[in-house]
């Protein structure tokens, strides 16, 4: 089992939903976040001063998957949130130790 976190710009977000479940996802977990990398943020204009943006708006996506919807999802949002343009965002991967759903008591694979 993975989990799959995925950084991407806020208005991509209904595009890469839409691709994952086009690939048989289920669920995922969206989060509103503030970071930067190579763009180093921007800088704005308000009411005639000039002030920097250092951190940008972007979302996280995290989605818990058995080993074989891995690289499917992955390609997915690979395509969704690809934009060309620097701040399209990044994808890790990680591997989960253990699953429980609350509910039932399910563990790993069931419970997913």
């Amino acid at each position: 089992m993975k989990l799959l976190t995925a950084i991407i710009k806020p208005f991509k977000l209904d595009d890469v939903r839409d691709a994952l479940a086009e690939v048989s996802v289920q669920g995922l977990t969206v989060t509103e976040v503030k970071g930067f990398g190579r763009q180093k943020g921007h800088t704005e204009l308000y009411r005639g001063a000039e002030y920097v943006v250092d951190f940008l708006p972007k979302l996280k996506i995290e989605v818990a998957l058995n080993d074989d919807m891995l690289e499917p999802a992955i390609e997915a949002i690979n395509k969704a949130a690809n934009t060309g343009k620097i701040g399209d965002g990044k994808i890790f991967v990680y591997s989960l130790e253990k699953v429980i759903r609350i509910r039932t008591g399910e563990t790993d694979g069931d419970a997913l």
